[in-house]
């Protein structure tokens, strides 16, 4: 499962935050029992009760429930962004971008062959991009994880690092169950992501789709609903219908890249964006001597980063590329979606 792999490189969906946004409170001198726990897990129905979740709801999800101490060290073992120099690119590219994973994706591309044409046509977003999302969370199904969602996010909400963003998502969970999600679909991740996608359950609530028309949203084990759930975040993040996502380039030798250094601050994942150049169109790039391999429309606006430095690996980056940081904010991450993308549909 791709899920907590090198999480300090790589962000699952909504699982930003966790890394990128500071903790609400301080932890080092906190200790957490069982008796803490169950208090807080009242407070949790309470404003369960006050989004309008039903008792039967809160009684289903509260009864029994214990604390996790596992998730707490879980939660506490993770990097977070480390400055200074970033790591070489190609090593992450090799075990991302692997023999396996570009076979897996090929495999079940020709697997929902019949389903691909009306999610593509539906949502605009093209199939390996979808399968190499796919692919990097879950393996294509193969791991989604087997932490009970409802421990893991009221465990997490009660440590407090990010108290409101886990008790928000718990709450958002029993919500699911209103809606007719089954209580034993309701694992995943220790940090509370779940199903093909690895949706935090907000998420699900706003963007998860029922792509065969059955009544039934299940991004756990219904191809079509995980393909057009996937797609569907894509679109409500601004993907742009027939745009590439990039593409390898070719810089010129002794090119200065100072006069096309950023001046934009970026309101989210601001060092993740630090990295890419000013925008400019395809033409303009290739009037400076930066050439695109692979066709782009010469209108295409476009930002250049060289991610292990001059005179190496060198990518042009159109809008659609930050889409995919929309569900991922980590330059490792959505270059090797793009390419495992790109590999899926030779």
């Amino acid at each position: 499962m791709g899920l907590m792999r090198n999480l300090k490189f790589a962000v699952p969906l909504g699982l930003a935050a966790l890394v990128f946004s500071p903790p609400t409170a301080p932890v080092a001198a906190q200790t957490y029992d069982e008796a803490g726990f169950q208090g807080y897990l009242q407070l949790l129905a309470a404003r369960a009760r006050g989004e309008g979740v039903s008792e039967a709801t809160i009684a289903r999800m509260t009864s029994g429930l214990t604390l996790n101490q596992r998730v707490i060290a879980l939660d506490r073992s993770q990097p977070g962004s480390t400055p200074g120099t970033p790591p070489a690119l190609a090593p992450y590219i090799r075990t991302h971008v692997d023999a396996a994973r570009i076979a897996g994706g090929r495999a079940m591309l020709q697997n929902v062959a019949g389903i691909v044409p009306g999610i593509e046509a539906e949502y605009g977003v093209p199939a390996p991009i979808i399968m190499a999302i796919w692919g990097h969370e879950t393996n294509y199904g193969r791991y989604k994880g087997d932490f009970d969602l409802a421990r893991s996010l009221a465990t997490l909400a009660y440590e407090g690092r990010r108290r409101e963003l886990f008790a928000s998502e718990f709450i958002a969970l029993l919500k699911m169950v209103d809606r007719g999600v089954p209580r034993e679909r309701l694992y995943g991740s220790w940090a509370g992501a779940f199903g093909n996608p690895q949706f935090l359950p907000s998420v699900y609530l706003r963007l998860a789709r029922d792509g065969d028309g059955d009544g039934d949203a299940d991004i756990w084990n219904d191809r079509a609903d995980t393909l057009a759930s996937i797609a569907n975040y894509f679109r409500d993040s601004g993907w742009r219908t027939g745009e590439p996502w990039g593409a390898k380039a070719v810089v010129p030798a002794g090119f200065d890249a100072t006069p096309v250094a950023t001046r934009l601050d970026s309101p989210s994942c601001p060092r993740v964006h630090a990295r890419h150049s000013a925008w400019k169109t395809v033409a303009e790039w290739q009037a400076l001597g930066v050439r695109p391999l692979r066709p782009m429309r010469a209108d295409t606006l476009a930002t250049l980063i060289e991610p292990d430095g001059r005179g190496n690996s060198a990518f042009l980056l159109t809008g659609n590329y930050r889409v995919i940081l929309q569900y991922n904010c980590s330059n490792y991450y959505a270059l090797s979606v793009g390419l495992l993308a790109d590999e899926i549909a030779r």
